[in-house]
């Protein structure tokens, strides 16, 4: 996969062949060194996947197989596995790619990697838009705050194809991989729009137009990342992770700009950490302008999301300009 390199540095794919023993043998020594090293055997199945095309049953029938055509020498194969094992790469940044609700995402250390949970965010934002949704002739504007790989930016547009989708990021870098995934799944065109800038910064065009804002913000206290497991600590981006000294800077900005931007009925919806919600609550509450506030749980029945409809103001905008 094309962001592998940024990793590994390793040449271009090649055609190469190996006879199914060899492969074999290779699985089984990454399944001990999996093993030694608490690894759930399961990544090697989804590595040698991702890398060689394989389904599952093959995997399990290799020394059936009289060649298998691999990318790159089994000795490279290696060298990846050793970042696993070793330095605590995450399985996705070393394949390149994520599963991510019916998508199939291109990853690397410059975005953070989509989780199952912010699948949620989705299904939320289809459940709570506004009724007027349905009526074509109005326009339809959402934005994705932080877009990073473009998961939400994507999902949104296929949940919403009548609707623009506006997707901002402050990473130069993410914002090529974000256009690539929507390149790569045939999604776009002129339906989303990307804007590289910080929050609210490039969308003064679009100040109370904005029907909906979905984001999944950096929400993780400064102090507690380098307590993150070493996949997390050591590889994702901070800058998707770090959300200041108490983990809700961004979701602050997002309270004080969003009823600049959204329309009067427009709705608000984060992710946040666990332990959040009741700040998170009492943060919209003393805007001054939302309404129907609510705390949403995931599948583990953690409140992991809040959402807000914006109501007509009646002060003036708090958002730093």
């Amino acid at each position: 996969m094309v962001f592998r390199q940024e990793i590994t540095h390793l040449s271009d794919r090649c055609t190469l062949w190996v006879t199914g023993t060899e492969l074999w043998r290779w699985r089984r020594t990454a399944l001990e060194a999996a093993q030694s090293a608490d690894i759930a055997a399961a990544e090697i199945d989804w590595f040698l996947q991702e890398l060689t095309g394989l389904d599952r049953l093959r995997l399990y029938t290799l020394q059936d197989c009289p060649q298998i055509q691999i990318p790159y020498p089994l000795s490279e194969f290696s060298k990846l596995w050793d970042l696993r094992t070793h330095q605590r790469v995450p399985i996705q940044y070393l394949t390149g790619t994520t599963p991510w609700r019916h998508f199939s995402l291109a990853v690397s250390p410059a975005v953070l990697i989509p989780r199952p949970e912010t699948e949620l965010l989705i299904d939320l934002a289809i459940a709570l838009a506004p009724t007027f949704l349905s009526d074509i002739a109005v326009p339809m504007h959402w934005v994705d705050l932080g877009t990073g790989s473009g998961a939400i930016a994507l999902a949104l547009n296929h949940a919403f194809p009548q609707a623009t989708i506006h997707a901002v990021d402050y990473s130069p870098e993410a914002l090529r991989i974000a256009r690539y995934n929507a390149e790569r799944q045939g999604l776009g065109g002129d339906r989303i729009q990307w804007y590289q800038g910080s929050w609210w910064e490039p969308l003064t065009a679009l100040r109370g137009k904005l029907l909906g804002m979905v984001s999944n913000p950096p929400y993780i206290p400064s102090q507690m990342i380098a307590q993150l497991q070493p996949e997390v600590a050591w590889h994702e981006p901070h800058l998707a992770l770090d959300g200041g000294a108490d983990g809700l800077g961004c979701i602050r900005h997002l309270v004080q700009g969003a009823p600049d931007y959204l329309q009067t009925g427009g709705l608000w919806l984060v992710e946040m950490m666990a332990g959040q919600a009741a700040t998170v609550v009492d943060l919209l509450t003393a805007q001054g302008d939302y309404t129907s506030i609510q705390v949403h749980r995931d599948l583990a029945g953690i409140d992991r999301f809040v959402s807000a409809v914006t109501q007509p103001r009646s002060g003036v905008s708090a958002c730093p300009k």
